[in-house]
């Protein structure tokens, strides 16, 4: 059966247009052609000729893949969870040895968490992809269009960025992740994903790579420098007008390194001081639910809740403080909320780097404040950007909280572990942006293109 095109690809032959994937055509020069130049490149390192010979070859993967159109992808997308299924036990066996290699040198439980695969981490991978090829192609969306009164019809589309860039550390679900919704919105990606996740790191590209192949897309779009280092990091954070944008993922410091050092525009995506609000009129029950899965479901991630602010009026604080306990939270708290809980609740007393560290583990920092304006001054004075979220069943205060809170994700009365791109129905993400330019909050597909205005007419000229 025949997919019909969208309308970018109408000016195309006819071969993009049929269900035989056997080739992608090619642009104009061969992958050792755009490559070749580079080598001899006057005062360049080897690792920088390495590194931009990568990145060449994944610009010509990127006009490839720019013509594929949405069942071709799909059928990438799916042979990929099907080889990561099928490779399962090569790929834990690989990321076995970093996780051994990471608690030998040191490496904490956080981390550790996000570097661990498992039989569930994989199959959840591949049903991600499986997941990201039921989505529509947001390539060729018309985003508006009209018709002017001299008859200039116009359209602004979506379009790939290009040659996408991710930059991060010790998450090699990230590698699946950016990869699928990379290929879905029509890009290639070059990945440099840290030295703790090497060896899984090297075995995923290996079958994304092989499976790519095996449907007729370039293997190119999927790159890793990884084996350059950091030095091969830093010439891909500089390379600019190879590297259409570069996205870094992981803790403050690494995120900091890449926008301070980076020529190539770069989305930002943050750490999470991420808060919740216990409202005076909230739920026992609800708030006791919220906050043990908001902390302790998953600590590790950046959407787990780091601080918790509560209403002084508020009398469920015994009750979610003693089942944060149970659950092995460490309560960070300030002096009130200390002279508020019973003596067989146990806490230690907070500091001023409590407000503003991103745990990323079993410790909550709790702070008790005497209205909304309180907790909304000490949000904005603490938070990262991220992710905030009121318990209430006030409704003036859901709405003053909404309209007040500047962050990327604000919630009433939910988790703030739902601030996720597959939880929100983008199939996976990128990351979480937490700056106000191009894109922000969880980055899916939509996210990783760019517009095009088509300007179509019948001779006009401008007067």
């Amino acid at each position: 059966m025949t997919e019909a095109l969208t309308p970018r690809h109408t000016v195309l032959s006819d071969e993009l247009d049929s269900e035989d994937t056997s080739v992608v055509p090619a642009a104009p020069e061969t992958e050792a052609e755009a490559a070749a130049p580079l080598s001899a490149a006057s005062g360049a390192t080897d690792v920088e000729a390495a590194v931009h010979a990568i990145a060449d070859r994944s610009r010509h993967a990127a006009r490839r893949m720019a013509h594929a159109n949405r069942a071709w992808k799909d059928r990438g997308l799916r042979a990929i969870g099907a080889a990561l299924l099928e490779h399962k036990s090569r790929i834990l066996a690989a990321n076995a040895k970093d996780v051994d290699a990471g608690r030998a040198n040191g490496t904490g439980a956080a981390l550790l968490d996000r570097l661990t695969l498992n039989d569930n981490r994989v199959a959840a991978l591949a049903a991600a992809l499986e997941n990201l090829a039921s989505l529509p192609d947001p390539v060729g969306n018309v985003v508006r269009g009209q018709t002017l009164p001299n008859g200039l019809r116009l359209r602004q589309i979506n379009v790939p960025m290009g040659v996408v860039a991710a930059i991060y550390e010790a998450r090699p679900n990230v590698t699946v992740d950016i990869a699928g919704l990379a290929l879905k919105s029509g890009n290639a990606v070059i990945l440099r994903g840290g030295s703790a996740a090497a060896a899984t790191n090297e075995a995923l590209v290996t079958i994304l790579r092989d499976a790519l192949e095996s449907v007729g897309l370039p293997a190119d779009a999927v790159q890793s420098v990884d084996q350059y280092g950091r030095e091969g990091a830093t010439v891909l954070m500089r390379a600019r007008g190879r590297v259409d944008v570069l996205i870094p993922r992981g803790g403050r410091e690494l995120i900091q390194t890449v926008v301070t050092n980076s020529s190539v525009p770069v989305i930002e995506t943050g750490e999470g001081n991420v808060h919740i609000f216990l409202d005076a009129s909230a739920n026992e029950e609800m708030a006791v639910d919220i906050l043990l899965n908001a902390k302790t479901q998953r600590p590790s991630v950046c959407n787990t809740v780091e601080t918790l602010l509560v209403h002084s009026e508020s009398t469920v604080l015994p009750a979610v403080a003693a089942a944060l306990r149970a659950a092995g939270v460490t309560l960070h708290a300030d002096e009130r909320i200390r002279a508020a809980l019973p003596a067989s609740i146990a806490s230690v007393p907070a500091t001023e780097e409590d407000w503003a560290t991103e745990y990323m583990d079993l410790d909550l920092a709790v702070a008790m404040v005497d209205t909304l304006d309180d907790a909304v001054k000490h949000i904005r004075t603490w938070s990262t950007g991220h992710t905030e979220a009121i318990l209430t069943n006030d409704l003036a205060n859901a709405e003053r909280f909404i309209a007040e809170v500047d962050s990327a994700a604000v919630i009433v009365n939910a988790s703030t572990r739902f601030t996720d791109g597959g939880e929100l129905g983008l199939g996976a993400e990128v990351g979480i942006s937490t700056q106000k330019l191009h894109a922000r909050g969880p980055m899916g597909l939509t996210e990783l293109t760019t517009t095009k205005w088509i300007v179509q007419g019948e001779g006009q000229i401008r007067g």
